[in-house]
């Protein structure tokens, strides 16, 4: 059989691409980075033959359209150098892409790098650099499509916000949170691979929620950009006996009517697992606080230094009271109204 006519060997080549015979070199382009990646030796390690096939034809037929497609803008005039789609750090078009065979058969790798056309200018062997605010209406004749590199800007993508809950003894004492994360990497070849990593957050005494602990550049990457941030925001479990008020503790306590009378002796809870006995002489009356200094949370701020312990009291009334019992409260009452 002879070489195939120049018609037939160009629908061929529109035909491998997927696009039809009036495409635009842009979507030439587009096709072919689409096609190319798909295809991609590395990316079909379970049928590599047929991957390599394809990859080699699809960048043959590229770089055939493309040829051809530069020499029908040479006959009917220049184009705009500059990607209209601008803007975004991404650009149109591409360059064939070289696949290099990983396997210990270095010929193949050498061949089929060989058989890839490689890109000339048609008119300049290295074009000029050009100002990076070229005016829209400068019209240049083009060289070669622009393909994303990693040579190019790469934007950062948001910071990943994630809770890390502490108690409130760990919030006091401080304590060294181990946290296993795994993540998304893109290889050198383009492949996107998971990966483990364990962070580790020492957390001071005092902390408060809200805090932020930041690790630049250990979140999820993908094509084109950089590695995102981890952000971990301090946030407090709910104790069973404290709340936290800034820097002081809140403790409510119950006690029966008649000890907020007549005084009395309470054993008190600290937050660090140890007791204090406080003894309450005065009448203790709804909204009575008592204050006990330096038992709070500790001050970040100022080392060495501590809020307080408020203990809040709760009093329990009696549900019933006898004839008897309601005779003697009134007159002990009106006796000391006189």
């Amino acid at each position: 059989m002879g070489d195939p006519s120049p018609s037939n060997s160009s629908s061929e080549f529109h035909s491998i691409l997927g696009v039809t015979r009036g495409a635009s070199i842009r979507d030439v382009c587009k096709a072919y980075k689409s096609l190319v990646m798909k295809w991609h030796p590395d990316k079909n390690p379970a049928n590599k033959t047929e991957a390599e096939s394809k990859f080699r034809s699809i960048t043959q037929a590229y770089q055939a359209l493309k040829s051809k497609k530069q020499d029908d803008r040479d006959m009917s005039g220049s184009y705009n150098y500059y990607s209209d789609e601008g803007g975004d750090g991404s650009r149109s078009g591409a360059e064939p892409m070289t696949y290099r065979h990983r396997s210990a058969d270095n010929q193949y790798s050498s061949t089929l790098n060989n058989s890839l056309p490689k890109s000339t200018s048609r008119r300049s062997h290295t074009p000029a650099p050009m100002p990076s605010s070229l005016p829209k209406s400068i019209s240049r004749r083009a060289t070669t499509p622009i393909m994303f590199s990693y040579s190019t800007i790469r934007r950062k993508p948001p910071t990943v916000e994630k809770k890390l809950e502490c108690t409130l003894e760990e919030l006091c004492q401080g304590c060294v949170k181990k946290i296993k994360i795994t993540r998304d990497v893109v290889t050198n070849s383009g492949i996107i691979v998971q990966e483990e990593e364990l962070l580790r957050i020492k957390v001071k005494p005092g902390w408060k929620k809200g805090t932020k602990i930041t690790f630049e550049g250990m979140g999820d990457e993908t094509p084109g950009t950089l590695p995102a941030d981890i952000t971990f925001l301090i946030d407090e479990k709910r104790h069973s006996l404290f709340k936290r008020e800034g820097d002081d503790l809140v403790l409510a306590v119950e006690i029966p009517l008649v000890k907020a009378l007549t005084g009395c002796s309470l054993t008190i809870p600290l937050l660090g697992g140890e007791t204090m006995s406080v003894s309450f002489n005065d009448i203790i009356y709804p909204g009575y606080e008592k204050i006990i200094n330096g038992q709070g949370m500790p001050n970040p701020k100022e080392q060495g230094t501590r809020g307080n312990l408020r203990i809040k009291f709760r009093i329990i009334f009696p549900t019933e009271l006898s004839d008897e019992q309601r005779a003697d409260i009134t007159d002990l009452l009106q006796d000391e109204s006189s």
